[in-house]
């Protein structure tokens, strides 16, 4: 195989089993990123044996001795004119390891020795190196410097939770739809969060069409939404209902923001609750307020401070009704957890208030569903704004039951598909329960440390990569994948709902517009001017 291969370099001074330097011909030397391969050996079962060690370049330098900085520009000239100017490169690369006969990454135990050539990695090396089987393969798109290496990710990675970052414009939304199609393709249940509706065309081909799996993909929207794209764009829409009268006093009071320390306001809600049952199977907020301001309490021998209790509540629950998110039935969780479905949750048009309880009440929902075992099959939850529903400073709703899945949730088979455009701003223990990460272009400092403190797969080169990832170019760390990789993302199949409007076409079609209004103006000034003439 050694006649194959192309030699690129000799390893020079000190060199360790995570990384070494090399040098090379200037006409020869590898672009950054590029894959190397070593020859070297390792004890396997007992007995040495040579392996192939993959490397890939974090830094390319070059220097010269005649050329230095003290001399001044003219004396460079003549240097440089005279052919007397001398040039070296070398280069630094980090081991990412190599495979063992059964398939297994494992990182040298011995250092890489100097004096050895380094050769371009074949890329049949390479497609080994990044690739699963296809029952747990997810094919997102090929490596960055060898367009012709796919890359795929394991689904086993998805046990330990993902975390998908990258800044607004570099195309996260995109590659979570890739995620999202693959997973389902596989036979996964997901349910996707979807406050700006950057989903809801996943039954649709680019073009447009339904495609295989399009019978398996609902779209759920709440009543109170005002919704991005409406039904007839998007297809058939379920409505995702939530019966204010399933609700208890507990749950009620967790929506109003009162207390535990509020005994006396608990006390007269529970009373009226109590009362509102006797006389409905189904109400609403509107007619727990009512319950709360009825006068006959008195006549009714009803304590004082629950009397008090119920007039402060007033205040509370008329919040709830301004809500505008509680109907008169209940949508089952069944309808959601189906085997091999996607289910879509619409929350565009909703206040944050209203989206924060819907993920909520859902999540608990499925939680609860999976921990006690009625569903056998692996969730998936993605939470698109992830740093909306999880802050890093104070609580939300929802925030409470995305820790606890974040925490616990793979003992049972929930994972979670965490995407946000700012790291710093969601909470550090969420994002440290997720084990891989998918990252790409990031710019903001405190991102990126928000970032490095929650990987602890992601070194100093990687970190200092993120700002010069294009639109599409992703790092990916964690279990996901054997070694880091840095990826070119593939062509979407299916339509994206939260691409960005291209406003030079918006703005020459307000350009047409305005010169049709100009044509309209001056065929009504000249028929008023005739009418005027004829009189």
């Amino acid at each position: 195989m050694s006649g194959s291969l192309k030699e690129v370099g000799i390893i020079i001074g000190e060199a360790s089993s995570v990384s070494f330097d090399f040098s090379s011909k200037p006409s020869e030397m590898p672009s950054r990123w590029e894959y190397l391969m070593i020859n070297s050996e390792e004890e396997q079962d007992g007995q040495m044996k040579q392996v192939q060690v993959v490397a890939q370049i974090e830094r390319v330098m070059s220097a010269s001795q005649a050329l230095t900085k003290e001399l001044n520009f003219d004396i460079i000239k003549k240097i440089i004119e005279s052919g007397l100017a001398d040039s070296k490169v070398w280069g630094r690369a980090r081991v990412l390891g190599f495979l063992t006969e059964q398939g297994e990454l494992q990182l040298p135990k011995k250092a890489i020795t100097p004096g050895k050539p380094v050769y371009i990695a074949p890329s049949e090396l390479l497609e080994k190196f990044y690739s699963y089987s296809p029952d747990e393969a997810i094919q997102v798109g090929s490596l960055i410097t060898r367009r012709e290496v796919p890359v795929a990710l394991s689904v086993k990675g998805f046990r330990r939770h993902l975390a998908l970052l990258a800044q607004t414009g570099s195309g996260k939304t995109y590659l979570a739809g890739i995620l999202a199609d693959e997973l389902l393709a596989l036979g996964g249940t997901l349910v996707m969060l979807d406050p700006h509706a950057d989903y809801v065309f996943l039954g649709r081909n680019a073009d447009g069409k339904r495609h295989e799996l399009s019978d398996r993909i609902t779209v759920f929207r709440n009543p109170a939404s005002t919704g991005r794209y409406s039904e007839g764009e998007v297809g058939k829409v379920e409505p995702y209902e939530i019966c204010f009268s399933d609700l208890d006093v507990s749950e009620i009071c967790m929506i109003a923001n009162i207390g535990k320390s509020m005994t006396n306001i608990q006390d007269g809600l529970e009373q009226a609750l109590e009362y509102l049952k006797a006389e409905k199977d189904v109400f609403k907020p509107e007619d727990l307020l009512e319950e709360l301001k009825a006068k006959e309490w008195k006549e009714k021998g009803i304590e004082k401070s629950k009397i008090a209790g119920a007039k402060a509540a007033q205040k509370y629950i008329k919040q709830i009704v301004k809500m505008n998110v509680f109907t008169s039935a209940s949508t089952s969780i069944d309808a959601l957890l189906r085997p091999r479905h996607l289910s879509d949750i619409d929350l565009s048009g909703l206040s944050d208030q209203v989206a924060d309880y819907i993920a909520f009440r859902l999540l608990s929902d499925i939680y609860e569903k999976v921990s006690n075992g009625d569903f056998p099959f692996p969730v998936f939850v993605f939470v698109e704004e992830a740093h909306r529903f999880i802050p890093y400073q104070g609580n939300t709703r929802s925030s409470r039951i995305i820790k606890k899945i974040a925490a616990e949730g793979r003992k049972f088979g929930v994972f979670l598909v965490v995407i946000t455009q700012r790291p710093s701003k969601i909470h550090p223990d969420a994002l440290s329960q997720c084990n891989s990460q998918i990252i790409m272009r990031i710019t903001n400092p405190d991102d990126q440390l928000a970032i490095a403190k929650s990987s602890e797969r992601l070194g100093e080169a990687l970190l200092g990569d993120l700002p010069g990832l294009n639109t599409g170019e992703a790092v990916v760390v964690g279990e996901m994948t054997r070694a880091p990789v840095m990826m070119k993302v593939k062509r979407r199949r299916t339509l994206e709902g939260g691409s960005d409007i291209d406003i030079v076409a918006k703005m020459r079609a307000a350009v047409e517009k305005s010169k049709e209004e100009s044509l309209d103006n001056e065929s009504d000034r000249l028929r008023k001017e005739m009418k005027d003439l004829m009189g």
